[in-house]
This record gives C-alpha cells, structure tokens and sequence, in this order.
C-alpha cells in the first residue's frame, strides 16, 4: 500500500481528486446506515490524514484553500436558507425565542468554561458556540407537514438571532484575544462591524437588484455576480480584523432577498453543497487526532459531558419560557426544543475559526465535534416524535383558502382573472405525443367554454435566410397544422401560434403572458443530458419563468380513455389543493373518478390522522364539479414505494411539482423523482408560477 501511494504524482491535483472521490462514495454509505453523511466526511478525513494514510495534508495549501472555501460556503448557504418572509410573519415571538436560545446557553456554555479553569473570553466563547442551532430537522417538519404551524415559524425566524449573535460573540472575543483590548478599541470594533454589516447588507441588497435588473435572465452572469458577493463579504470582513464567516453569512442574508428561491440559488447551492462544503467537512476530520480524541473524551469528559448536556438543557428551559410565554402545547414545546438542538453550520465554522487563532484548545475542539454528532442525531429524531403530533395550522390554512376557491371553476387552478375565458398554450415539438397534449387541452378548454393555442418555437439564426432555420419552420407549421386538425375534432376554438426564439423557454413564457394564457400545457421532456443537469431543463426553465399554471404530460393513452385518477397530497396547502382542484376539473371532463391519496408517518397518531382526513373531506366538498372523489391515507416509512403501489390500479397520477435544491433538470422532490421514474401509468405533473 505504502509503495502505491508513494507512486502517486506530488501535485494538487492529487488532494482534489481524492476529495472528489471521498464526496461521491462516503455521505451515502453513512446514509444507508442512517447516520448523517457529514459524519462520514468526518470520519474519512480523520482516516485520510496524518493519523492514518496521511494521503491528505491539513497545512497544505490546496487543503487550506479548499477547505476555507467550504467555510465560507457553509455560512453562505445558512445565511441563504434562512426563509426571511417566516421570520417576517412572527418577528416578535421569533426575537423573544432567539434572545433565549442564545442567551441561555451562552451563560451555561460559559459557566462550564470557568469551571473547568478555562479564562472568561475562552468561556465567553465556548457559551456562544452552544448558542446557535441548525435546522437539520426542517425537511422532517416538511415531511410531516407542519412547516406552517408557530411554533416552527418561530423557532425557524429565532435562526436569524442566533446565527447572528453567535458570529458578533465570535468576532469580539478573537478581537479581544489577539491583544490592544480595551474600551476603546472595542467600541471602534463594534462600530467597524456595524457599518461593514449596513454595507453588506444593505450594499449587496441594491447591487444585486439592480445588476439582476440590467441582465435579465442570463444565469451565469447571475451566478457569478452572487460568487464575488460571497468572497467580497469575505474579504471585507478580514479587512476589519472580523472572521471572514461573519462576511459569508451577512452576504447570503443579502442575497437571499434579491436572488429569492430561482434556479440561481438552486445552482449556487449545488456547487457548494456538491463541492465545497464536504469539502470542509474533511477538512475538519484532517485536524482531528484520533489518539487525542480519545483521550479528550476519556480524560476531558467532564468538558465534554458538561456541553452536551448544558445545551440540551438550556434549550429546554428556552423552550419551555416560551410555553409558558405564549401558552404553547407541549408538542409545540418540545419540537421547538428538538429543532433548536442541532449544532453543524455556525458550531463547527466558529470551533474551526477560534481554534485556527488558538483561542479554544484541542479538548474545547474535540468536545464540539462531540457535541455535533450527538445533536446532529438526535435533534431530527426528535423532531420527528414530537412534530408528527403537531395539530394541522386551520387557521394558516383558511386563510389561504380564501385567495383559491373563488367561484369560478377555472379559478381555482391558479388563473389570475376568473372573468377571461380558459385559454391553453400547448407547446407543441414531437409528431409523437402533439395528439394528446392538443386532446388534453381540447378537453380542459371545450369544458370551460375556452380556447385552444398550439404554439411551436423554431430557435433563432443569426441570419434569418439560414436553411436550419427554414427547416425549423417548415416543421413548425406541418406541426401546428396537425394541431387544429384534433382541435376539430373536440369542436374548439383554436388559434395557432409560431415565434422565432433565441430561448425555447423564454418564447413559450413570452407567448403565453402575451396572450393571457390561463395554463401552459407541455409534454414530458427528458433531462438526463449534461446541459440540463447542469443548467436545468426546458420544463424547469418554464416553471420558472411562466405567469401561469404548467402541466408536463407523460401520456401513455388517450386523456379521453383516463377515467381513474391518482392525487397524492402532502399537506394541506393551498399550492397542493389547486393541484386537486386541477385533478378534479380534468376528471369532471370525462367523467373520471379521483382518489385523493395521503402517505403518513406510522407514528403519526389517529387523531391527526382522522384531523387530515375530516379537513380534505371539507375542502373536497366545496368544489363546484361534480366529480367522485375518494380520500385514502396509507401509514408508511417509505412514501414513494406506497404511493407507487397504490398506482398500478390507476391510469393517471397527478403530481405536484415544487422547487428544491437539485443539481438541476427538473426541480421535484425525491419521492417525485423516484415515482417518474418508476410509475406505468400516465402522469401528469403540475406546478404554479413563482410570486
């Protein structure tokens, strides 16, 4: 083994490609093992590095740089998922739970600290690493569908605090440890931070407006403008003698408001959750001296013991002033307890920046990493005991419902004004499928009394004498032709529509705000080319861009011969019921039934169970449409195999599409992903335009 690695050239390109390597193949193998896949980075940079097959150097300048770029990533991407409009919504009561999330722990984090001899900045420090938390439970209060509910908004909003508090902390007390302390140069510390901060986030908020402004939708220049954000922020925050996280994170709150959940952020995640950020995670595994470790915990246990339970601890008291502040359940309690307990992004950035300048010792370090793997697991297991006894938000959601069940059938799937006939763009490209996209339409419009737009884009030419470019109209028009012959058929009225595009997307958005189109109408198009993974694909480019309701088809028979179909429903959002109320209207077209189908957690209680179901049956009662309507729910761990048994007894499944972070193509969920994949029957997926 020793000859093989002594063969390997001595470049940087060494060190990458093994990172590259360890971040294809590690985070999966902890998955399966349920552990989370950061920990197996940890693990594979403590085996890596200078304690094991010393492949990969901690002081080297590739690992610095690398490393550091993670960091500063980590923090940007913490401070571009914070959702800015939830902690709008309840600002109060998120500042009051923020202020005692992390004033608590600070004092028990720095009380430990004194105790265990360490100076009153060391402790200072230590308190403020317990102080913030990381939401790894968000995506199983998503699951469970109890985003909307307060006492996850709140604890959701408090992340601003926190994050915040906890890197002004960070930044005063390695001020203070690298000398010339005193009143003064504090005061003129925190004032620097202040106008820095007034700077970045202010500054970046305006630039990032008015350059996105200028430039349109040219992604790529969007993508790089938000790049020299971040490593601007960081940069300036070294200028003023602050820790360049600080930087990263302000700037991702900035940017976060102008770039908004568009396929820019989504790309800008994916590089650094893709590259950088395991990245730093092994990185931090390198530092790590396992003989050291060990000791620490052995030795240093009180330290160690002291942490963990002080923050578990002080978190609960935090949560539980709440309760008695606001009169929360103590479901609501204890899941705000469970989603403030995980320590990764601010914890680990902070452990690493006051390590870096001596300010913590190894023991304060390797107790950190303790408390990381401890909270990291059990906070996602708690929110998923408590939270699944969350009560559905009514309230939250009967105020939504006002805005999407007016009393115009074709309202209530999104249609800006109720008062203008149906109108369906139907992108039409493939001889193959153009028959049933046009019959879909035909059938949704002739039900509505609408009308019917076949719309072909031929890319655009330099030239417009180009033979391609002829040829591309030639095609378009045999296409549009073949259109109005099967409008005929359904007797609707059709309008054909042929535009000369330099973006495919952007002409079939364009087309369809021009015309006042009420819902785009698309065939499934794959993704699996190394342009749409990498910049998204046409159907992702028009959910995006559109003004209106998208349905992509996958049409395995004619839409007249669908007379059974499928709906799962997450949660009980006014986004998911238009799904259902677009469902309905199709099925009303030809007669079809509709089973409404929800796949819950297996420790989700009857009582919510039988909660789910009486406010589905509500809302199904109040449609116009005559239609039969079914409702079942399936307790199950794993949503997309139940959902995709259901189905072989069904002809057509009408997903919903919503945005997450991918590495691009279509942006759906897993389980969507899974049932595209797998499904036999028709499907449908359907999705709303961005506000």
């Amino acid at each position: 083994m020793e000859h093989f690695f002594s063969l390997l050239p001595d470049t940087p390109i060494v060190p990458f490609t093994i990172l590259i390597l360890v971040s294809l193949t590690i985070p999966p193998i902890f998955e399966r093992l349920r552990l989370p896949g950061l920990v197996g980075l940890l693990v594979a940079g403590v085996i890596l590095g200078p304690g094991g097959l010393q492949l990969l150097e901690p002081d080297s300048e590739i690992m610095k740089l690398l490393s550091d770029i993670g960091k500063i990533y980590l923090m940007f991407v913490a401070g571009l998922e914070i959702d800015l409009e939830e902690f709008r919504r309840k600002r109060n009561r998120s500042l009051t739970f923020g202020i005692m999330t992390f004033g608590l722990p600070l004092i028990v984090g720095a009380s430990v600290g004194l105790t265990m001899g360490y100076s009153l900045n060391t402790s200072v420090l230590i308190g403020s690493l317990l102080a913030s938390h990381t939401l790894l439970g968000y995506p199983i209060a998503a699951r469970l569908g109890v985003v909307s509910n307060e006492a996850v908004v709140v604890t959701i909003g408090a992340t601003i605090f926190t994050d915040i508090a906890a890197l002004l902390v960070l930044a005063i007390c390695v001020s203070i440890h690298g000398g010339d302390f005193s009143a003064m140069t504090l005061v003129v510390q925190l004032g620097a931070l202040a106008i820095y901060s007034a700077i970045v986030l202010f500054g970046l908020d305006w630039a990032g407006k008015e350059y996105f402004r200028r430039t349109g939708d040219e992604e790529s220049n969007q993508f790089l403008f938000v790049l020299l954000a971040v490593f601007l922020a960081a940069v300036g925050s070294q200028i003023i003698n602050v820790d360049q996280i600080v930087g990263a994170f302000l700037a991702g709150l900035a940017v976060n408001d102008v770039i908004g959940h568009s396929p820019v952020e989504e790309k800008v995640e994916f590089v650094g959750s893709t590259l950088f950020i395991p990245f730093f995670f092994v990185g931090m595994g390198l530092l790590i001296d396992l003989p050291a470790f060990v000791q620490s915990l052995t030795g240093g246990l009180a330290l160690t013991a002291g942490i963990v339970l002080g923050l578990l601890a002080s978190k609960l008291v935090a949560a539980t002033a709440m309760k008695l502040l606001f009169r929360y359940s103590w479901n609501q309690t204890l899941t705000m307890w469970s989603l403030s307990i995980p320590q990764v992004a601010a914890t680990l950035a902070a452990a690493l920046a006051a390590l870096n300048v001596g300010l913590i010792s190894t023991e304060v370090f390797n107790s950190v990493i303790v408390l990381m793997l401890v909270t990291s697991l059990l906070g996602p297991v708690l929110t998923a005991r408590f939270g699944g006894q969350l009560s559905i938000p009514k309230a939250d959601f009967d105020a939504g419902a006002e805005d999407w069940l007016p009393s115009s059938t074709h309202s209530d799937i999104g249609v800006e004004n109720p008062s203008q006939k149906l109108t369906v763009l139907v992108a039409v490209s493939n001889p193959l499928s153009i028959s049933y996209l046009i019959e879909m339409a035909s059938l949704l419009a002739r039900h509505e009394s609408g009308r019917v737009l076949p719309l072909s884009v031929a890319p655009a030419r330099i030239r417009m004498d180009e033979p391609q470019l002829e040829m591309s109209l030639r095609q378009s028009d045999r296409l549009l032709e073949r259109a109005l012959e099967v409008t005929k058929e359904f007797e609707v009225e059709a309008e054909t529509r042929l535009r000369i595009d330099d973006d495919i997307a952007e002409g079939i958005s364009r087309t369809a705000r021009e015309w006042g189109a009420s819902l785009i109408v698309m065939g499934w198009s794959s993704t699996t080319t190394l342009r749409a993974r990498l910049f998204g694909s046409l159907i992702d480019s028009v959910f995006w861009a559109s003004h209106c309701p998208v349905a992509v088809l996958k049409l395995l028979e004619e839409p007249s011969n669908i007379h059974r179909i499928l709906v799962p429903v997450k949660n009980l959002t006014p986004q998911a019921l238009r799904t259902v109320r677009f469902a309905q209207l199709f099925a009303d077209t030809n007669g079809a039934q509709v089973m409404l189908l929800h796949v819950c957690d297996r420790r989700t209680s009857q009582e919510q169970v039988k909660e789910f179901e009486s406010e589905l049956s509500r809302i199904v009662a109040q449609s116009e449409l005559q239609v039969q309507c079914q409702i079942q729910i399936v307790a199950a761990d794993d949503v997309a195999a139940a959902l995709l048994q259901v189905s072989r007894d069904f002809d057509m499944v009408v997903l919903r599409s919503m945005r997450r972070r991918t590495a691009g193509g279509l942006a759906v969920s897993d389980v969507t992903t899974e049932m595209i994949q797998n499904l036999t029957c028709s499907v449908m997926l359907f999705g709303e335009p961005y506000s």
